[in-house]
């Protein structure tokens, strides 16, 4: 049995409370995934993030191939995490742990997510060539908008001549 991990960080020059109603709201989740995934929610995103909700959605992976995905969101912790698990879809195993903490200047958000694929060996041979190139171009496309969205952060810890605290130490 082969489990997946994909592990991504992302800066943002926005408040934590800006970054959290953003990302904890699964209605904004469409807004952040590449529009030929014909990403649609069907249900249960009505109400504020709360844990135990279900979330329905219609998604396009591959070739054109419409599939129910069903997430429960299993764990909140008000402006600092929330985990969502696969409960029908198209994996095996899907479980997306979403990191937020305020740094100098914005935010940072961290993903972890760890999957299995269905299939047995056939799956783990598809990984390569469809799977990982597949969700490396979701989270590119996430990062991009996220960027478009609320801006570049920029480290704030630069001084005017371009020498961070680091280098002066070193």
């Amino acid at each position: 049995m082969k489990i997946y991990e994909l592990h991504t960080k992302q800066k943002l020059p926005i408040s934590l409370q800006k970054a959290w109603d953003f990302l904890s709201d699964p209605k904004n989740l469409k807004q952040i995934t590449p529009d030929y995934m014909g990403f649609n929610i069907v249900s249960g995103a009505d109400r504020p993030m709360f844990e135990g909700q279900l979330i329905q959605y219609l998604v396009t992976p591959l070739a054109g191939i419409k599939t129910k995905w069903v997430t429960e969101i299993t764990h909140v912790r008000d402006k600092e995490y929330f985990v969502d698990e696969q409960r029908f879809g198209p994996y095996a195993l899907w479980h997306h742990k979403h990191f937020i903490k305020e740094i100098p200047g914005g935010v940072e958000m961290e993903d972890l997510l760890h999957y299995k694929l269905p299939l047995g060996i056939l799956g783990q041979l598809g990984h390569p060539i469809l799977v990982k190139p597949k969700l490396d171009e979701i989270f590119k496309f996430r990062e991009q908008k996220l960027i478009e969205l609320f801006g570049k952060y920029e480290n704030k810890e630069r001084k005017s001549e371009g020498i961070t605290r680091k280098d002066i130490l070193n």
